[in-house]
């Protein structure tokens, strides 16, 4: 129950965080196309997406350093702890540099990666070195001491200082684009929260574990183990970075700023449900570390078919509501000149879903320690994405670049990904089941989308007027149909058993 109070806490604040910085950046987008154009929402996206790129340096060290924290912190170990944050530091501080010299010898060739014209007034290079600023102090400052609060499941600490920092940027850019429409005082705020918000997470993390500091060196197997993990990070970082970042580089490639600024504006919105679940992931990757370190394998297989019931349930709802939502949504926030056809909605409702369907497993591969192990999926999702992206990017645009990022999902990431977990830790328990009951869950909820489509489109009123009515009714019925296929299905049964403990729990 420790592990659930950890969870729940963390999930709660995550929440709050995720909130602000789904609707903050929503709102902060739609001021800067009203006030300046979407020229300048292109060049956010792509400056950001380059930069995500630029980020794989960092290879995954923090989350293989998490990892190797997770036993010495449960054995008291405060030497060994100590050593691994040292290391950590060593690292950061080495990758800061490659980043910074990586992004300058890329500064001056950034008008390669935009096709047509760019907004007046503006310099680029100037533009791309601030957002190259901001990246880099994180790597020389004390990031690296954020690992001990999400080692110690607390991963509250780091959510509530981001929320009150990101609010004050926000407050801060939201005033000046919509007084002076400056660009260059909107982004120099950036690297300053950025520096600031290390600065309080170190004061933190030495208020909270004073005796955990920077000393000593690990022995050469544990540096070993570290760099085995580092690795199979490393390479998963590049897949996961291809599946967003690159698509907006290949957009803005091969059909302009305008058109990158309303992919990330359908993009954003899909962004901000997945940030929402991941809360729930997020929260539980620790809990579930400990929980394999200590609890068998049964139970935890158990315990992944009832999380994974859950969350299928959530995000196929999340699901039905993008469905009729999306484009109701667009309509009223920036009107039809900004809108994809349906088709294109179709495309990003199925890569949410197939996005969704392999988390659960992803958090148990975590706490597993596999990312070794996950190395050749990774780099199997990654060529294929990309191979398919410049070819159906070329052939259907947009609609080809999302459906190539799909494609690569289903079969490598949830097909090939999902076995790998089970070949390493859920050992001698077949795959197949798992499998099995992804296809029920797909089914329910395709028959719902279909349902719900047909029925929310007899509604014809007026834009504000039928996003309120539809709204409801996704909120509502999907939920009603859910329960109504599941009731009797046994997972559905634990599931509430597991709510209603915690519930007596609190």
């Amino acid at each position: 129950m420790s592990r659930t109070k950890n969870t729940i806490r963390n999930m709660k604040w995550g929440l709050i965080n995720k909130l602000v910085l789904m609707i903050l950046p929503f709102v902060m987008r739609t001021i800067i196309i009203k006030c300046m154009g979407s020229e300048f929402a292109g060049l956010n996206s792509l400056f950001t997406s380059i930069l995500q790129v630029l980020n794989l340096a960092e290879l995954g060290v923090g989350s293989a350093i998490t990892f190797s924290l997770y036993k010495p912190l449960a054995e008291k170990d405060t030497e060994t702890v100590r050593a691994t944050i040292n290391l950590y530091k060593k690292i950061y501080r080495i990758i800061g540099i490659v980043v910074l010299i990586i992004g300058l010898a890329l500064l001056p060739f950034i008008n390669l990666f935009i096709s047509g014209d760019v907004p007046e007034n503006i310099n680029i290079y100037i533009l791309f070195g601030i957002y190259l600023l901001n990246t880099v102090l994180t790597y020389f400052l004390f990031a690296y001491k954020t690992t001990l609060f999400e080692a110690n499941q607390r991963n509250d600490i780091i959510s509530n200082i981001n929320t009150a920092l990101y609010v004050i940027q926000f407050i801060y850019q939201a005033i000046v684009i919509m007084n002076f429409k400056n660009y260059y005082a909107y982004i120099v705020i950036m690297p300053l929260i950025t520096i600031v918000n290390n600065l309080i997470g170190a004061y933190y993390a030495k208020k909270m574990y004073p005796e955990y500091y920077c000393s000593g060196s690990l022995d050469a197997g544990a540096k070993n183990n570290i760099k085995k993990r580092v690795y199979g990070l490393m390479i998963q970082k590049v897949c996961q970075t291809t599946r967003n970042s690159l698509d907006s580089i290949f957009i803005s490639a091969f059909l302009g700023l305008n058109i990158v600024a309303m992919y990330n504006n359908y993009y954003m919105i899909l962004s901000a449900v997945i940030a929402l679940l991941s809360v729930i992931t997020t929260s539980m990757v620790s809990s579930i570390g400990n929980s394999v370190a200590t609890e068998n394998i049964k139970k935890n297989y158990d315990d992944m078919n009832k999380f994974n019931f859950i969350y299928m349930w959530i995000s196929g709802w999340c699901t039905v509501c993008l469905v009729c939502l999306y484009q109701p949504f667009m309509k009223i926030w920036l009107g039809e000149s900004y809108m994809f056809s349906y088709i294109t909605v179709i495309l990003f409702c199925l890569y949410f879903y197939s996005l969704k369907m392999g988390d659960i497993l992803s958090a148990y591969n975590q706490g597993a320690g596999l990312w070794w192990e996950g190395k050749y999926r990774a780099l199997a999702e990654t060529l294929l994405n990309i191979v398919l992206n410049v070819i159906l990017g070329k052939l259907f645009g947009v609609n080809g670049i999302i459906l190539g990022t799909l494609i690569s999902l289903l079969l490598i990431n949830f097909g090939y990904g999902s076995t790998i977990v089970f070949k390493h830790y859920f050992k001698d328990i077949g795959y197949k089941e798992y499998f099995m009951k992804h296809l029920l869950y797909f089914g329910v909820t395709l028959a719902i989308c279909v349902i719900m489509y047909f029925v929310t489109g007899f509604i014809n009123i007026n834009m504000y007027v039928d996003f309120i009515i539809i709204g409801i009714l996704c909120i509502i019925v999907p939920n009603v149909f859910y329960y109504l296929v599941y009731r009797k299905y046994y997972l559905f049964k634990e599931s509430v058993e597991f709510a209603k403990k915690i519930v007596k729990r609190k």
